[in-house]
């Protein structure tokens, strides 16, 4: 099996667990949140976040992957920016109605673009964009009820949007910078995301919610819940690092859209939602846009694909035709070295 193929089955699987354990994750927290009562999403998260490193450790000991440590400044910057970013999210939904939250999500797509061509000359062709506009729209018309602005929520909102792009884009850079894998950058910068949350967590729930998460009562169903939620989060993280690493910040936020529609496609077939024609027409055009968005990424890397074995074929020849006409090459190093043509020439 070639490192093309097993690199697609990897991305797929990637894609999978992403997709599985988010939808699953959404159905256990709407189970604690609505039916329980637990609303601290915030102080839920870093828990989240405490038990995927302490299940990653317990891997590490176990020696299922290798711990390589890198840069201390650029892990810690890196968790307390993703934790910042999870906190700001979580005020968005709180200070804003719905809808408008919802257009939230829909901004990190054009943002990341943006931050991309801007600052990483990344290039997006017009059949990709074209489809990333299908799909915003199809979401849009899904998800987006009312808008109902306002100062406070909407600062909140543009700072949660530009604080995910660029956690989003660093889990991208820092694996390719420094050559480290999903599973020990999440390792690293997880005690600095949990810990951020954990200290910011009650006051942002507190205020929210006007609870206290530690009087609250801790029933054995909710007590299951939780270490339901935090036993599916480690697969959660686990496999948003994997996906972002192996694809990208755009594709992730993708796949976040696909996720939000089996959610609610999901929420009207088995827990009998709310439903309407409009969210079945959002959703159909959704699909299409990430239907578009993956068929023109593949064509895209088949094309890279070729022209890359294009240029290395023609260096071959470059070479070969050098070599049989007796040029004169040099490593680099030291002075040009005559190159013959035939054993011929190594007698004379």
């Amino acid at each position: 099996m070639g490192d093309g193929v097993r690199f697609q089955l990897g991305t797929v699987g990637a894609l999978s667990l992403s997709v599985v354990s988010s939808v699953s994750i959404v159905i256990c927290n709407k189970a604690l949140i609505s039916t329980l009562g637990f609303t601290f999403a915030t102080t839920l998260t870093s828990w989240h976040l405490l038990v995927t490193f302490c299940s990653l450790h317990v891997a590490l000991w176990m020696k299922l992957f290798e711990h390589k440590p890198f840069d201390p400044r650029a892990v810690m910057g890196f968790g307390i920016l993703n934790g910042i970013s999870i906190g700001l999210l979580n005020l968005s939904l709180g200070f804003n109605s719905v809808g408008f939250y919802q257009m939230t999500k829909l901004a990190i797509i054009p943002c990341t673009v943006l931050l991309e061509t801007l600052f990483f000359r990344k290039k997006f062709s017009r059949s990709i964009q074209l489809a990333l506009t299908i799909l915003l729209l199809g979401v849009g018309v899904a998800t987006v009820t009312d808008l109902q602005l306002n100062g406070l929520g909407s600062i909140l909102s543009l700072l949660a949007v530009i604080t995910t792009c660029i956690a989003q884009i660093m889990t991208n850079t820092i694996q390719k910078r420094f050559k480290v894998s999903s599973t020990q950058l999440l390792y690293q910068s997880s005690p600095y995301q949990a810990l951020t949350l954990f200290l910011t967590g009650p006051f942002l729930d507190g205020l929210l919610t006007n609870q206290n998460v530690f009087a609250f009562k801790y029933t054995p169903q909710v007590l299951v819940f939780i270490l339901l939620s935090c036993l599916i989060s480690v697969s959660v993280n686990f496999s948003t690092f994997l996906v972002i690493g192996k694809t990208s910040p755009v594709t992730y936020q993708v796949l976040g859209h696909l996720k939000t529609c089996l959610v609610l496609a999901f929420g009207y077939g088995l827990l009998h939602d709310p439903f309407s024609w409009r969210n079945i027409l959002g959703i159909l055009i959704a699909l299409i846009g990430m239907i578009l968005y993956s068929y023109f990424c593949s064509m895209e890397s088949q094309q890279k694909a070729i022209e890359a074995s294009s240029q290395v074929k023609e260096g071959e020849s470059d070479l070969l035709f050098a070599v049989e006409n007796g040029a004169e090459i040099t490593d680099g190093l030291g002075p040009k070295v005559p190159v013959w043509s035939s054993n011929k020439d190594l007698q004379a």
